[in-house]
């Protein structure tokens, strides 16, 4: 059986610890759900560990990876005065929302991906897709673009996966959410087809 990891994410209402595991073989990256189809999130460790613990899942606490969706949102709205953001940072949220997308029934779809997206994906591991002096190695005007169409799809998506359903905390299984937000940190790398 696969192991499964905490994964916190920092948002505009605070942040959740949701449980991420990795695909064996061919099978893909997934986040965990209920048996309802939804997001299974945690406002603290403990519910999200006791959690585990009933299903029979080894929780592999691995430096618990953060992914800031509030700095995600500021880069995908253009706010002004927002600092230099990490094409990390936007990586790590795309890999985010592809899993999120192919772990829930129901929500918001993301946009098809192509061409333009697979170039913009491979230039953020040359490290210059948001400086314009990286000349080809920077994102184009479409590039960005469709990263933006893509994350903006996403957050919808994820509005989504946590609004609550009857007025409760949607999709929580630890209790309410916790005020902080967390520094942020980088989810490891990957891409999915």
């Amino acid at each position: 059986m696969a192991d499964h990891h905490p994964y916190r994410i920092a948002g505009r209402r605070g942040d959740l610890t949701l449980i991420w595991r990795r695909g064996e073989g061919d099978a893909p990256d997934a986040l965990a759900v209920g048996e309802d189809g939804r997001l299974l999130a945690f406002a603290d460790l403990p519910p999200l560990r006791e959690h585990c613990d009933r299903n029979g899942w080894t929780l592999v606490p691995d430096g618990e990876a953060t992914l800031d969706l509030v700095d995600v949102r500021l880069w995908v709205l253009e706010q002004p005065g927002l600092g230099p953001v990490s094409p990390g940072l936007l990586l790590d949220a795309w890999n985010f929302f592809e899993d999120l997308a192919r772990s829930l029934r129901t929500g918001p779809r993301l946009p098809a991906q192509g061409p333009v997206h697979d170039s913009a994906y491979e230039k953020v591991f040359g490290g210059g897709a948001l400086d314009p002096a990286a000349g080809e190695g920077a994102w184009t005007a479409r590039e960005t673009a469709a990263v933006r169409a893509l994350l903006r799809a996403g957050l919808d998506l994820w509005e989504h996966a946590t609004r609550p359903p009857d007025g409760g905390c949607a999709g929580l299984v630890g209790g309410g959410v916790s005020a902080g937000r967390a520094g942020t940190g980088s989810a490891e790398p990957r891409r999915h087809g």
